[in-house]
C-alpha cells in the first residue's frame, strides 16, 4: 500500500508529466499520424474532385516517378559521403585538439563557429562565394592556377551534389569534434603510456587502445547523423533547390514539390511515410545488435 505522502508524490509527478504528453500529442503524435493517414487517401488541392480512400496508390505513384530513382540515389550519396566526411575530419581535429598544442583552448573555441552558423546563413554565403561571376573562391582558384576560368560549381550535374555535400561537411563536422574530443577525455593515459613502453606505435596505439574507446560515442554520433542528414531539406534548397536538372535533388525535397509546388498531399504524406519507415527500420536494427552485444 502506498502512503499519503507517495500518492501526493505521484500524483505531483502526473502532473508534471500531462503538459508534456499533451504538448507531444499536439506538436508530433498527431501530424505522423495525419500525415500516415493522409498517405492512404487521395489529397490534391488542384484536383479537389478525386478524393477518398486511394489504397497504395500513392506510394505506387511515387515509386513510379521518373526522379524517384534519382532522388533516392542522391539522397544515399548524399547521407553517405555526408556522415563519412563530418566523422573523418571530425576524429581528425578532435585528436589534434587533445594534444599539448600551444593556443588549444583558442582552438577548442572556435572549432565550433561553422557548427552555430544558421543553415540559411552557410549556404547562401558558400553560394555567393561559389558564383563564377564575382565567387571569391573561383578568383583564387584561378589567380593560383588550379582553374583556367571561374567554374559554376553549383551549376554543372557533376559538381552540384558534391559541392553542397563539402559544405555540409564544413559545418557539420565540428559537432563530430565536440563529441569526439569529449570521449578522447576519458582514455587513459597510463594505457598509453604502458602501449608505448611496450612498442606500440602512434597508429598501432590509435586503432588498437584509442578507435575502441570511442566505438560506443561514434556509432551513437553517426546513427544521429544518418537520420540528420538524409531528413535534411534546408541545404540543398538554400544551394542549388534541388538542380540543376534534378541532379541534386533528394527525397526531402521530393517531398517538398509535391506539397507546396503540386499541392499533392497525397504523394507527399506517401513518400514522407516510406522515409519515416525506413528511418524506424534504422533505429530497430540499430537498437536490436546494440542490446544483442551487450548482453552478450
Amino acid at each position: 500500500m502506498l502512503t499519503l505522502r507517495e500518492k501526493k508524490i505521484r500524483r505531483l509527478a502526473i502532473g508534471f508529466i500531462v503538459p508534456a504528453l499533451l504538448f507531444f500529442l499536439l506538436l508530433n503524435a498527431f501530424p505522423l499520424v495525419q500525415v500516415l493517414w493522409d498517405s492512404f487517401q487521395f489529397k490534391n488541392l488542384l484536383n479537389n474532385a478525386l478524393s477518398g480512400f486511394s489504397g497504395l496508390s500513392n506510394y505506387a505513384e511515387v515509386v513510379k516517378n521518373e526522379y524517384f530513382g534519382t532522388a533516392l540515389k542522391n539522397t544515399v550519396v548524399w547521407t553517405v559521403l555526408s556522415v563519412a566526411g563530418e566523422y573523418a575530419l571530425g576524429i581528425v581535429s578532435a585528436i589534434a585538439l587533445n594534444q599539448q598544442i600551444k593556443g588549444r583552448t583558442f582552438f577548442r573555441g572556435i572549432i565550433i563557429i561553422p557548427w552555430v552558423v544558421p543553415i540559411v546563413i552557410a549556404g547562401m554565403t558558400w553560394t555567393w562565394m561559389l558564383t563564377p561571376d564575382y565567387g571569391i573562391l573561383n578568383l583564387w582558384m584561378v589567380k593560383l592556377g588550379i582553374l583556367d576560368e571561374p567554374y559554376y560549381w553549383l551549376g554543372e550535374l557533376n559538381t552540384a551534389l558534391l559541392t553542397v555535400v563539402f559544405v555540409n561537411i564544413w559545418r557539420s563536422f565540428p559537432f563530430f569534434t565536440i563529441s569526439l574530443l569529449a570521449a578522447l577525455q576519458s582514455v587513459s593515459k597510463d594505457i598509453l603510456e604502458a602501449a608505448a613502453i611496450d612498442g606500440a606505435g602512434v597508429r598501432r596505439r590509435f586503432w588498437h587502445i584509442v578507435l575502441p574507446q570511442l566505438k560506443t560515442v561514434s556509432l551513437t554520433m553517426i546513427f544521429i547523423h544518418i537520420i540528420w542528414t538524409a531528413i535534411n531539406f534546408d541545404f540543398i534548397w538554400v544551394m542549388t533547390e534541388g538542380g540543376p536538372l534534378h541532379s541534386s535533388e533528394t527525397l526531402p525535397i521530393m517531398i517538398y514539390r509535391y506539397a507546396m509546388q503540386e499541392y499533392n498531399f497525397g504523394n507527399a504524406s506517401a513518400l514522407a511515410s516510406m522515409m519515416l519507415g525506413f528511418m524506424i527500420s534504422g533505429f530497430i536494427l540499430y537498437y536490436y545488435f546494440s542490446v544483442r552485444k551487450n548482453r552478450g
